[in-house]
């Protein structure tokens, strides 16, 4: 063992097993060395902590470090004994630290996350994490800062729209945070701070009969296009209707129950059927067990429902747009279950109850035991007002206006002669 000043010329004529440790120099740092090992010159420090002699490594020579970085090095962490803090705890801290990148981190939070949240909420935070985050995964959670997050917004805003973006930082923010209940040490929520994007007004949009007629017609002949028509005629939400599963269903008594695991508000839903619903679902397949979709999930569960949304809303507004010379003013498929719920309380004179029961919502007099009691009382009446409403949409398509001509295939037309045959309309 050499006691030396630490140069370039001395670490390249250090031998196998030999080492050199800094003296004799005005920057001598005391502890701080180098020794080779095979062919591998590399710059360590020992130091005394509560008694006991450590080590730690600072790194091998060469870039980055040279002599005099790593003497830099070696004062910073006589800096951290000096505090009471240990080097080699904290390097080791450091790696593990590294290891805990954001795609490792979102994989244990969708695991949790699955078994507690209904599948497609789960879906689209899977969606929001491993797919608009991608470009972070490589990085450690520890290391994400508000610049990383507030870059990616903007970029996911400008490719995929506010409400995307939105909803990208929501499903982030409540990953941290459930990471720092955990039990990881981050310092705090980095999304916490970042601006969130504007978001659309209150969702009040209500189709006229002219547009809920364009919609109709537009629809393909295609698993999308009954969802989108199932949607208007059941007024029920977008992923109940595009899960939807044989099980589920009694063809027989006209009934569809929906269990509790796949509601919004957790409460089992069971919903008439009407003639014109019956005539919009597809032929069963032979070992499918979704009416829609049932492809394999990226997830690796065996089977799933109707997947491909946005491609299939982008394609029907492009018909919706060539129908009527100009796109249809922005729309989403969720204001389909508020126009049905809009005319049935106001022009057709369904009781706010009923609707309330069509829409599973809960509130006044149905929640609770009452609720519950109640349930079975609904059934006749939603069934009632659920055929009022077919027959009134029945009568819309009817009279469809003559700019949708161009639109309407002969799988559509065939389509609406089962709706009007299921209403007990004849053209």
């Amino acid at each position: 063992m050499a006691v030396s000043s630490i140069t370039i010329r001395a670490v390249q004529a250090l031998k196998s097993g030999e080492a050199i440790w800094d003296a004799d120099h005005r920057q001598a740092v005391r502890g701080f060395g180098v020794r080779r090992q095979r062919d591998q010159a590399t710059y360590v420090l020992k130091y005394r902590m509560f008694g006991r002699q450590r080590f730690v490594t600072i790194g091998p020579h060469g870039a980055p470090w040279t002599p005099e970085l790593a003497r830099r090095e070696a004062k910073r962490l006589l800096g951290l004994v000096a505090d009471g803090k240990d080097p080699a705890d904290e390097k080791a801290k450091a790696r593990m630290q590294a290891a805990d990148t954001l795609r490792v981190i979102a994989n244990q939070y969708l695991r949790n996350a699955k078994q507690r949240l209904r599948p497609g909420t789960y879906a689209g935070i899977e969606r929001y994490l491993l797919v608009s985050w991608k470009p972070l995964h490589p990085v450690s959670v520890f290391q994400i800062t508000r610049g990383h997050i507030s870059a990616r917004i903007a970029d996911i805003a400008s490719r995929h729209g506010k409400v995307s973006a939105a909803r990208a930082r929501t499903a982030l923010s409540s990953m941290f945070n459930w990471a720092i209940r955990e039990g990881l040490d981050i310092a705090a929520n980095p999304v916490l701070g970042t601006n969130r994007p504007a978001q659309p007004g209150s969702r009040e949009r209500v189709l006229t009969e002219t547009e809920l007629s364009v919609i109709w017609h537009a629809c393909g002949d295609d698993d999308y296009g009954r969802i989108v028509r199932l949607l208007l005629v059941t007024a029920q939400r977008r992923d109940e209707v595009g899960s939807m599963q044989w099980a589920e269903l009694n063809t027989s008594s006209g009934i569809w129950t929906l269990p509790s695991a796949r509601t919004k508000n957790h409460r089992e839903h069971s919903l008439p059927l009407v003639p014109a619903a019956l005539a919009l679902l597809p032929p069963r397949r032979t070992g499918r067990d979704f009416l829609f979709g049932d492809g394999p999930r990226r997830s690796g569960d065996p089977h799933r429902g109707f997947s491909g949304w946005s491609k299939s809303k982008a394609a029907l507004d492009e018909r919706i747009a060539e129908a009527l010379g100009e796109p249809l003013p922005h729309w989403t498929v969720h204001d389909l279950r508020r126009s049905a719920s809009t005319v049935m309380a106001d022009r057709l004179g369904v009781l706010p109850h009923v609707v309330e029961a069509i829409l599973n919502h809960v509130s006044g007099h149905r929640a609770g035991v009452a609720g519950v009691y109640n349930r079975a009382r609904y059934a006749t009446e939603m069934r009632k007002a659920l055929q009022r409403w077919a027959e009134h949409v029945t009568a819309l398509l009817a009279q469809k206006p003559a700019h949708v001509d161009n639109v309407i295939a002969g799988a559509a037309l065939s389509d609406l002669r089962c709706l009007h045959e299921a209403v007990g309309i004849h053209s």
